[in-house]
C-alpha cells in the first residue's frame, strides 16, 4: 500500500532534516525563512508500506503574503494525502502553535512531529505531551532528527495515523459569534466537506480590509481571528510546557543585542565578510595555479594524441585551444575560490548568522522601497546570481520581487571574484608581500562590496518610485537559534549543492564560448582576425569610459561566463589564436602594463566588472523566473546603463586629477 504524507511548518524548525532523515534525500537545509520555496518529493518503507512524502515550503502562516505561502497552502487545499506531519521546534513550540492551529482547521488526520528535542531538554524546557496531544487532538512525537533519534516512533505513528488505528480528534477552534455566522455562511456554499471550515476561515482572512472583493470583511474580523488564536497558543503553552531556569535564553538575547544591533552589528558583519574574502584570496591562490599547471599538462598530452590520429592541425586547434582550454581555464580559476568561499559561507547559514543579517540590512532595504527579505538574496548573489534571482521567490510582493531580480546582478558572484582580486592585487596593492597584500586586497574587496550594495540600494530606490511603484511591506523574519554546524555535512552538502551545480552552469556556457572566441580570433578578413575590427569598432565607446575596445570586447565574449573575461583579454593583448592562461600576477601585470593600463584603467574596468550585463545562465534564470522577456531585457539594460555612467565619470574625475 502507498500513502502520501506532507509535511509541514515553520521555517528553521528543521522539517527538512526530518524529511532527509525519513527518506534518505539529500536535500538542502538552510537555516532562514523560505529558502525551501518549492515543495521537494522523496519516499521510505515501513512496515511493507510505502510512504510518499512531501516537503511543503517553510511558512509562519497560511494567510498567502508569499509565495512559498501559497505553495504550502495549495498542497493542503489540493493535495488528495493521507497525513500530515507538522513539525515544530522544541524549543520554540510557542510561536510554532499559530501555524499548527491554522493547518488543523484544513485537516482532520495530522501528527506533530516536535524536533530539536534534546535541545529543549538541555535548556530545561519540558514538554508535556500527552497534555498537548489531548488539547491538539492529535498524537505528538518527539524527535532529534540530526541524530535520527525518535524517527522509528514517527514512523509507526503515521502508519497507525494512516490505517485508522489512532483516531486524531476534530480540531475546532470557536471565534466570536460574529465570526462564526460568517464561517458557517460561507462553509455552506462549500463542497469540501473536510476542509470547508478552515477554508471559509481563510476566505475571511484573505479578504478582510479589501476592497472591490466579492466577500469582503473589515479588518477587525482577521484580527479577532488571529487574537484567538494567539489566545489559544498561549493556554495550550502554559498548560503543556514548563521552563526551568535557565541562563540559555540571556545568552542568546545578549548575542542578539551586540550582532543585531546597528553599530556593533554592521562592524561585526563587515569584519566576517572581510575575513571569508581574505581567506578565499589567500587559500585559492595556489590550487588555481596548481589546476592550471595540471591541465597545461593534460593538455599537452591531449593535443599529443590527436595529432597522432591525423587530424586537421586546425580542428586539433579548435578543440585544444578553443574548447578545451576555455573548459580549464574557467575549471581553474573559478573551482578554488568557490570551493572555499561556499562553505564558509554555509557554516553562517547553520550558524544562524545570516537571518540576522537580513534583519541588519532591512532598514537600508525598506528605505529603498524593499525589505530585508531582498538583503537575504543579495547574500545568496554573492555566490550565483542565478541562485540570488531564484532566491527571490521568498518575496511575497510581486513588484518588491521584480526589483530583488532587477538590481541582484549589482553584488559580485563568484564569477567576477577572480577578475577583482586580480586587478585589486596587482595595481592597489601590488607592492606588498603575498600575505599582507591579501589581507589588504580584502579590504578593498570589502569596500567594493558596500559600494555594489549601495548601487543596488539606490538603483531598488530609484525602481520603487518609478517603474515598480510600491508601498513598503513588513515581513516576518525568524530568528533561529544559534546552532554549531555539522562541518562534514556543510562541506559535503556546498560542494554537491553549490560549487557543483554553479561550475557545472559555467562549464556548460564555457564550452560554446571557446568556440566561437577560437572562431573570431582565427577567421582571418585582409590578413586581420575579426576579433581586431570588432575591437576597432568598440574603441571610442570603451575609451570614454575609460576602456579600451580589448577590455570591451573581452566583456561581450564573456557573455556566457564571468570567468573568461580576464582571459580574453590576455589572449587579445597578446595576439594568441588562443586564451590565454592567467599565470602569475606577476606576468599579468607585465602584460596589462605593456597594453596601457593604469589605475584609471584599473578602476573602470573594476567598476564595469561590477556593472555590467547579467551573464547568459543569469539572463536565462530571469527570464525562467519572471515568464517575462521584458523583465530579461530590463535585467540586461539597468546595469549596463549604471555601469557605463560610472565608469564615464571615474574616467572625468580621474583625468582631471592627472590619471
Amino acid at each position: 500500500m502507498t500513502y502520501k504524507i506532507l509535511l509541514a511548518g515553520n521555517p528553521n524548525v528543521g522539517k527538512s532534516t526530518v524529511f532527509n532523515a525519513l527518506t534518505g534525500m539529500k536535500q538542502h537545509t538552510g537555516n532562514w525563512s523560505g529558502k525551501t520555496v518549492e515543495t521537494a518529493a522523496g519516499y521510505y518503507k515501513h512496515n511493507n508500506n510505502y510512504y510518499n512524502i512531501i516537503d511543503l515550503p517553510g511558512t509562519t502562516s497560511l494567510c498567502t503574503d508569499s509565495r512559498d505561502e501559497r505553495a504550502a497552502l495549495n498542497a493542503i487545499l489540493k493535495t488528495d494525502y493521507q497525513c500530515i506531519v507538522i513539525v515544530a521546534d522544541a524549543c520554540a513550540l510557542q510561536k510554532n502553535l499559530y501555524l499548527i492551529i491554522q493547518i488543523l482547521e484544513f485537516c482532520n488526520n495530522a501528527v506533530l512531529c516536535l524536533n530539536m528535542a534534546e535541545q529543549a531538554k538541555k535548556q530545561n524546557i519540558i514538554i508535556n505531551k500527552d497534555i498537548l496531544s489531548k488539547e491538539l487532538g492529535i498524537p505528538v512525537v518527539m524527535t532529534e532528527a540530526r541524530k535520527k533519534h525518535g524517527l522509528e516512533e514517527l514512523k509507526d505513528t503515521i502508519s497507525s495515523a494512516v490505517q485508522g488505528e489512532i483516531k486524531s480528534s476534530s480540531f475546532e477552534l470557536h471565534y466570536d459569534d460574529y465570526t462564526e455566522k460568517h464561517i458557517e455562511e460561507i462553509s455552506s456554499l462549500l463542497s469540501d466537506k473536510d476542509k470547508k471550515r478552515g477554508t471559509a476561515i481563510h476566505m475571511i482572512e484573505n479578504t478582510s480590509g479589501k476592497e472591490n472583493d466579492i466577500y469582503s470583511y473589515s479588518e477587525d474580523i482577521s484580527r479577532k481571528i488571529a487574537a484567538e488564536r494567539i489566545r489559544f497558543s498561549e493556554e495550550v503553552y502554559k498548560k503543556s510546557v514548563q521552563t526551568g531556569n535557565t541562563n540559555y535564553n540571556k545568552k542568546r538575547i545578549t548575542a542578539d543585542k551586540i550582532i543585531c544591533s546597528r553599530f556593533p552589528g554592521i562592524l561585526i558583519m563587515l569584519l566576517l565578510f572581510a575575513f571569508i574574502i581574505f581567506l578565499t584570496i589567500i587559500g585559492a591562490n595556489y590550487p588555481s595555479e596548481w589546476l592550471s599547471f595540471l591541465f597545461s599538462e593534460l593538455g599537452k598530452n591531449f593535443r599529443n594524441i590527436l595529432e597522432n590520429t591525423n587530424i586537421p592541425d586546425n580542428v586539433i586547434s579548435f578543440i585544444v585551444d578553443g574548447v578545451y582550454l576555455t573548459l580549464t581555464t574557467v575549471i581553474s580559476v573559478m573551482l578554488p575560490p568557490m570551493a572555499i568561499f561556499f562553505p564558509l559561507f554555509t557554516i553562517l547559514e547553520d550558524l544562524g548568522y545570516l537571518p540576522r543579517v537580513a534583519f541588519i540590512l532591512d532598514n537600508f532595504f525598506k528605505k529603498s522601497g524593499t525589505n530585508g527579505k531582498q538583503g537575504l538574496t543579495t547574500l545568496m548573489g554573492f555566490g550565483c546570481n542565478s541562485c540570488g534571482i531564484t532566491g527571490c521567490r521568498i518575496i511575497g510582493c510581486d513588484r518588491q520581487r521584480s526589483i530583488a531580480i532587477l538590481t541582484n546582478n549589482f553584488v559580485p558572484c563568484n564569477g567576477r571574484f577572480p577578475t577583482l582580486i586580480c586587478i585589486v592585487s596587482i595595481f592597489f596593492v601590488g607592492s606588498f608581500p603575498f600575505v599582507t597584500r591579501s589581507f589588504i586586497s580584502s579590504l578593498f574587496l570589502t569596500a567594493i562590496i558596500i559600494f555594489s550594495i549601495m548601487i543596488s540600494l539606490s538603483v531598488s530606490k530609484l525602481l520603487s518610485v518609478t517603474l515598480f511603484k510600491t508601498k513598503n511591506s513588513s515581513f516576518i523574519l525568524e530568528l533561529p537559534e544559534y546552532r554549531i554546524p555539522q562541518i562534514g555535512k556543510t562541506l559535503i552538502r556546498s560542494v554537491i549543492d553549490k560549487t557543483a551545480v554553479v561550475l557545472g552552469r559555467a562549464v556548460i556556457v564555457a564550452a560554446p564560448a571557446g568556440a566561437v572566441i577560437w572562431l573570431l580570433t582565427n577567421i582571418h578578413i585582409y590578413d586581420k582576425p575579426l576579433t581586431d575590427y570588432i575591437t576597432s569598432f568598440l574603441a571610442p565607446a570603451a575609451q570614454l569610459m575609460g576602456l579600451d575596445g580589448v577590455i570591451l570586447t573581452a566583456f561581450i565574449l564573456g557573455f556566457p561566463a564571468n570567468e573568461i573575461v580576464l582571459p580574453i583579454i590576455l589572449m587579445l593583448y597578446t595576439s594568441n589564436s588562443i586564451i590565454e592562461e592567467t599565470g602569475s600576477f606577476t606576468q599579468i601585470f607585465d602584460i596589462l602594463s605593456a597594453n596601457g593600463w593604469n589605475i584609471k584603467t584599473a578602476l573602470c574596468t573594476v567598476l564595469f566588472t561590477l556593472m555590467h550585463f547579467p551573464c547568459s545562465t543569469s539572463c536565462i534564470t530571469v527570464k525562467k523566473e519572471t515568464g517575462s522577456m521584458k523583465m530579461c531585457i530590463l535585467a540586461f539594460i539597468i546595469p549596463t546603463i549604471c555601469g557605463i555612467i560610472c565608469c564615464v565619470l571615474a574616467n572625468i574625475i580621474m583625468s582631471l586629477i592627472g590619471f
